[in-house]
């Protein structure tokens, strides 16, 4: 997972992002990260089979989008669309644009995106490669848009990207796989000519989880501890990542302990001999590539205060991945199923 105490080099940053991009394109995300809400409209099916909506008219475009390697211009609405970063293809299906070729990062199967999204193509598109994308096959697809934008960042998978169609990559200063959902949203509906769209389902979202926030507000100034136990070792994310993010939305205070803890990482590493730093007045925790057992049978794990009191948490897997997707429309899947259970948790 890639969670450190110290202040890493640069180069271990690049490993250790390269390592957790790794574990989660080989499926197993079960990383609890953000996104948001949902919505779709219904329109004409495009012959191409990629855009679906009709409401992006002429006078959207050119657009442009602004992003870590420029300002990029789509000149016309883009009818065969190919969408590579996580996430970006529940996005465009929000958006009401059927993606002909997308990325599986979990991997979900089928037709590559979560149970949310289910029944939104009406063609199963084809399905390229994760941290390697096959360029050929994308070049195949004679792909009009190409969205990147919650990828790896990297320069080198951005040119050659570009040459095959222009390329929404990483926002302006963003970095590799922090996209948030709101960025994500917006680029999106950028892209495709349809920010109004992009806007009503920010909107939408915020307003969902505000009326979460209103039902619970026993949530409001509680601390929360999210966390994830793989291979590596427990670690637990801190503010500014989408998973923390999410908690925050709700009106939770993230643990101090672990803030005070933040370097330069979306995660700091918990070591088994200082598992109390996970202790919190809720802690969630997830498997990543471990089964669950691994944690709730861990008796350094069970000695956690909060664990102990029954104020701790590990996300069905169907929950976790809808997190860990990170998209406009697994969220509102999110908010529905798992702030029940941490209303449970929490009393």
């Amino acid at each position: 997972m890639g969670m450190n105490d110290s202040a890493p080099s640069a180069a271990s940053r690049r490993r250790r992002r390269a390592r957790t991009a790794a574990l989660l394109s080989a499926g197993v995300a079960t990383l609890l990260v953000t996104a948001t809400a949902c919505g779709s409209d219904d329109g004409d099916k495009d012959s191409g089979g990629g855009a679906k909506d009709s409401t992006a008219s002429s006078a959207a475009f050119p657009a442009k989008v602004a992003t870590k390697y420029g300002t990029i211009t789509i000149d016309k609405k883009p009818e065969r669309v190919v969408a590579l970063g996580w996430g970006d293809a529940e996005a465009a299906l929000a958006l009401g644009t059927q993606p002909v070729g997308a990325s599986d990062w979990l991997p979900f199967g089928g037709d590559g995106v979560g149970p949310w999204a289910k029944g939104m193509y009406d063609k199963k598109p084809e399905l390229i490669g994760t941290m390697e994308p096959e360029y050929e096959k994308i070049a195949a697809l004679k792909p009009d848009l190409i969205l990147d934008t919650k990828s790896s960042g990297d320069k080198t998978r951005y040119e050659t990207l570009s040459k095959i169609a222009p390329t929404v990559d990483v926002p302006k200063g963003g970095d590799a796989y922090l996209t948030s959902w709101k960025q994500q949203t917006l680029m999106v509906s950028q892209a495709l000519g349809v920010p109004e769209k992009g806007r009503k389902l920010i909107s939408d979202t915020n307003a969902k989880f505000a009326a979460a926030a209103k039902a619970h507000p026993e949530f409001k100034g509680k601390t929360i501890t999210v966390g994830a136990l793989s291979s590596e070792g427990y670690g637990a994310y801190v503010n500014g990542d989408g998973r923390v993010n999410f908690a925050t939305n709700l009106g939770f205070k993230n643990n101090p302990k672990v803030e005070a803890k933040k370097t330069d990482s979306f995660s700091v590493r918990v070591s088994k001999e200082n598992l109390d730093l996970l202790d919190a007045d809720l802690t969630v925790m997830a498997g990543i590539g471990v089964p669950d057992s691994k944690i709730t049978g861990d008796p350094l794990y069970k000695a956690v205060p909060s664990v102990k009191a029954g104020h701790s948490l590990i996300l069905d897997k169907t929950s976790s991945k809808a997190f860990a997707t990170g998209s406009v429309l697994s969220i509102q899947y999110a908010i529905d199923h798992v702030v029940p259970e941490f209303a449970k948790a929490v009393k």
